[in-house]
């Protein structure tokens, strides 16, 4: 949460920059990593209520825990229009809907930032409710279904460029996901290197079998040559 210094430290900083944030930082460069998802529980039965069968919660934050806050002014969740309230705004962390529900649907989350002339970031994320292993749904086990982007600025405001700068942590201590994606980043590198090695070995072994075919044809066509003397 800002304190009061930090709040007036901010509007100190819009006004200085005025309504057109005071140009561009040309050739800046900014990356903020971040995790997008949801996880879903089941309640074990079916409400007889609506039907519902899973809590579920989507949720945008940092991947390095991050106060997004001091950026983003709001993210907007857009949810199937059966929800009574489908568009749901969170203007402070966490950044996430918990919701219940029984269907899987896309949810579009658009993040806002405190600079308007910076475009907003439109993310779609399928809602998932139910673990699929070996082809079979299994409902009743607790999900996590999440992804890794980053938000890049390219060329960012001054203002947004200042913004951008903090690095203020929401919790202390180490951070952790739903899924581990150092893990994840590791084994798609020995996944990406171990193909190329097999690609490699294919086209030596590919090249070894034309050098081989090359030779016993041009030794028929000696043989042949030789026939017709």
């Amino acid at each position: 949460m800002s304190t009061m210094t930090e709040m007036v430290m901010m509007k100190s900083k819009m006004s200085e920059y005025g309504p057109d944030s005071g140009g561009r930082v040309k050739g800046a460069v900014v990356v903020k990593p971040i995790v997008f998802g949801n996880t879903a529980k089941y309640f074990g039965k079916k409400r007889e209520e609506d039907g519902h069968t899973h809590q579920w919660t989507v949720y945008v934050k940092s991947y390095k825990n991050e106060d997004m806050s001091s950026y983003v002014k709001k993210v907007h969740f857009k949810l199937h229009e059966s929800y009574a309230n489908p568009n749901r705004v969170v203007t402070k962390p966490p950044f996430e809907v918990r919701e219940t529900g029984w269907g899987e649907f896309e949810i579009v989350i658009k993040v806002y930032f405190i600079d308007p002339n910076e475009r907003p970031v439109t993310i779609y994320h399928i809602l998932k409710l139910f673990q699929t292993e070996n082809n079979v749904i299994n409902i009743k086990k607790d999900l996590v279904s999440e992804f890794y982007d980053e938000i890049i600025f390219q060329d960012p405001s001054v203002m947004m460029s200042q913004l951008l700068s903090s690095n203020r942590q929401l919790t202390s201590g180490p951070v952790k996901h739903g899924i581990d994606f150092d893990d994840k980043k590791e084994k798609t590198i020995n996944t990406i290197l171990n193909a190329k090695n097999k690609v490699r070995l294919e086209i030596t072994d590919l090249k070894d079998r034309l050098k081989v075919a090359k030779e016993a044809i041009n030794k028929y066509k000696t043989e042949i040559a030789k026939s017709n003397e």
